[in-house]
């Protein structure tokens, strides 16, 4: 697909950083200077942000230089018991604002398990007639604790997406780098790995990341770890000193200062 070398270098990996949370999570006070924090961002040398149709269409000029990852799903916010996962926006949608690729989730063993995977389906052969990546994030049980992301249960998660027609998995990082190596080799797309929840740990987030690249991973799609931090661009760059670079988890921790 043409539109993947938006997404991804040459050398066949990328650093995402999303931004879509604003439309289910509190992303204030962060998030307050939406256009700062991208430009930093893309400074930094991300390869593509994932957004909400509302943030690609008032951020323009500031997304422009980057990979554009349109979120089609959601629904539901942190107000509600609802787990979300409707398709809010169609393909056409996408293509008409000039996105490179789209992005759902997919919850295996979630009650809406059937309607994620439904989406996924469907959006597979509509992205392939119009040659658009789609990025299905496989998350087991969706948001809910169980079922737990367990090696087995991410390695089949991810197996589902690929097999439904996603172009990309985005999916936990699960295990230690050997077994994860398992989830990346049982899965025939590129998989790359969310950031989680925010911490102030980004040692052992880096360690992660490492070991994912090490074990087979085409990348990162992070994003409250990055656009959280008061230096968002540092923490891009160290991210892709990573990915892109082959740089250790110590020396990309020197590039925050």
């Amino acid at each position: 697909m043409r539109r993947m070398s938006r997404i991804f270098r040459n050398d066949g990996k990328t650093v995402i950083v999303a931004i879509d949370h604003g439309s289910a999570l509190q992303v204030l006070p962060e998030l307050k200077k939406t256009g700062e924090k991208i430009r930093a961002i893309a400074e930094g040398g991300s390869d593509a942000f994932i957004v909400n149709y509302g943030t690609a269409l008032c951020y323009r000029e500031e997304l422009k230089s980057t990979g554009l990852i349109l979120r089609l799903d959601g629904g539901s916010s942190v107000l509600s018991e609802n787990p979300g996962g409707v398709l809010l926006y169609q393909l056409e949608d996408a293509l008409k604002i000039g996105a490179d690729a789209v992005a759902v989730m997919g919850f295996p063993g979630a009650p809406n398990e059937e309607e994620t995977l439904g989406n996924i389906a469907c959006l597979a052969a509509k992205c392939r007639e119009w040659d658009v990546p789609l990025i299905a994030e496989m998350l087991p049980g969706g948001f809910a604790p169980e079922p737990a992301n367990t090696v087995e249960n991410v390695k089949l998660a991810a197996r589902i997406g690929a097999e439904l027609g996603a172009s990309v998995i985005k999916t936990t990082f699960s295990g230690t780098a050997e077994e994860f190596r398992e989830i990346v080799e049982g899965c025939f797309v590129p998989v790359v790995i969310l950031g989680g929840n925010h911490t102030t740990d980004l040692q052992g987030l880096f360690q992660v990341v490492r070991g994912s690249i090490d074990a087979g991973s085409a990348g990162v799609a992070i994003g409250r770890n990055i656009w959280k931090h008061e230096r968002p661009g540092a923490v891009t760059r160290a991210l892709v000193s990573i990915v892109h670079e082959g740089k250790g988890y110590q020396e990309a921790l020197r590039l925050i200062g």
